[in-house]
């Protein structure tokens, strides 16, 4: 049985990020970004897709967050892609139904080799300090870097904590369901017999 972990690390002139992902973990999170909320968030998708995930960051903060939450989805996505090698007896489907408390976020993902997101209503203002457009800059970047197609809607939900918490702990779920090992697959569950 293959070992399904990735270390990427990312040195830009704005960025500095180590990450290390074990798809088979048991949901251990050690999160340093610098920015609160990302690992907040980032942990709550990691404890809940029962996946280990460390990331260590450090990013040009002084000019803003955007670079470092723009880099961290992209070195997160990289490292999925490169963890789940060709795909092979995975579900490759994935979806979520997440409530959080007044929040219910809705996430399906297909591990499709073809990076696309579609997203709810880009949020608005701060969410404690935290520029909330910046949450569409990391899913994007996620979803193109780990050649996955993913949907994402909130489905209620006024509080943009709670928003932001529903999606990132429901792209956990979904994630974990779709790079599940299915022992009754037999190969890469594509008709095309590849997905990455």
């Amino acid at each position: 049985m293959m070992n399904r972990t990735a270390q990427i690390d990312r040195k830009t002139s704005e960025v500095e990020i180590e990450l290390k992902l074990d798809l088979d973990g048991i949901g251990k999170a050690q999160i340093e970004t610098g920015i609160g909320f990302l690992d907040h968030m980032l942990e709550g998708m990691a404890r809940h897709g029962q996946f280990d995930l460390a990331v260590r960051a450090h990013g040009d903060r002084q000019v803003d967050d955007h670079h470092t939450v723009e880099d961290v989805g992209i070195v997160l996505g990289k490292a999925v892609d490169v963890a789940l090698g060709d795909a092979r007896a995975v579900r490759r489907y994935g979806s979520a139904l997440l409530p959080m408390d007044d929040a219910l976020a809705q996430i399906a993902i297909d591990l499709s080799g073809r990076g696309l997101a579609v997203l709810p209503t880009p949020f608005a203002g701060q969410i404690g300090g935290f520029d909330g457009q910046l949450i569409d800059e990391f899913l994007i970047a996620f979803a193109r870097n780990g050649r996955l197609t993913l949907h994402a809607s909130l489905l209620t939900g006024t509080n943009q904590h709670h928003r932001a918490e529903a999606l990132f702990k429901g792209l956990g779920r979904a994630l974990a369901d779709a790079v599940t090992r299915d022992d009754r697959l037999d190969g890469i569950p594509s008709t095309k017999g590849t997905l990455r």
